[in-house]
């Protein structure tokens, strides 16, 4: 990753919000356990003639690709993680699972706290104190014991979508800490639909998917009709 890798990963600009396609396996910033150069460090190519550098509106983990908001201006910023905060921003995900829901959709509708206070990042079905965490789902596709799901964000506790569909006894693809295997988790943040402005449209944004995303449905031979796939 470099300042050239950044501008080509921007995906919307206007004067207040920027969407970039955050790659997998990088840090968004700072923080814990995190080693090595995180994706805030470039954020000062980002700035297209403005004083300061954008700053984040909400977090996706290392792992995950895709959708990731930023907010131009401090009183963006502050407005833009208002409506994340308060679940106003529409997120879907894409995700290959192990497995599969039973059903072809539905929704998950269970409670999440720390699985550890001290690994206060590490999470767990908590139905006494956990908060409040739901997910929608919708199966896009089986094959060969693994599925292409669909899943609605409509909370943001932390790994909540991990969480929720180990839950559901399928597990994301690649999950190391809720699921089976190693190798590339395969959970791709893909739209987000933003009311940004109170007399417009909400402003919807979706992000290619990754190459090893593909690669794995390819060799599962589930098709991505309609769905953009990365360049690279």
């Amino acid at each position: 990753m470099n300042d050239e890798d950044i501008l080509t990963r921007v995906l919307f600009r206007d004067a207040l919000m920027l969407v970039l396609d955050k790659p997998a396996g990088i840090a968004v910033h700072a923080g814990g356990a995190v080693r090595g150069p995180t994706l805030d460090s470039y954020f000062d190519a980002l700035r297209y003639g403005l004083p300061r550098r954008p700053e984040l509106a909400h977090r996706l983990d290392r792992e995950t690709s895709g959708c990731l908001v930023l907010g131009r201006h401090r009183k963006s910023i502050a407005d833009l993680n208002l409506m994340f905060r308060e679940g106003n921003v529409g997120k879907i995900y894409l995700a290959v699972v192990e497995g599969g829901p039973d059903s072809g959709e539905g929704e998950i509708d269970l409670p999440i706290g720390p699985k550890d206070k001290e690994r206060g990042w590490h999470q767990k079905v908590d139905l006494e104190k956990g908060l409040p965490a739901r997910t929608g789902y919708k199966v896009l596709g089986r094959a060969d014991g693994k599925s292409l799901v669909e899943l609605n964000l409509h909370t943001g506790r932390t790994h909540q979508l991990r969480v929720h569909m180990a839950a559901l006894g399928c597990p994301i693809l690649g999950d190391r800490i809720y699921g089976n295997e190693g190798g590339a988790l395969h959970l791709h943040s893909w739209r987000v639909s933003v009311p940004l402005y109170p007399k417009k449209d909400p402003i919807r944004v979706e992000a290619p998917l990754p190459a090893h995303f593909v690669s794995t449905l390819n060799e599962l031979k589930i098709p991505v009709g309609g769905i953009e796939v990365s360049r690279v």
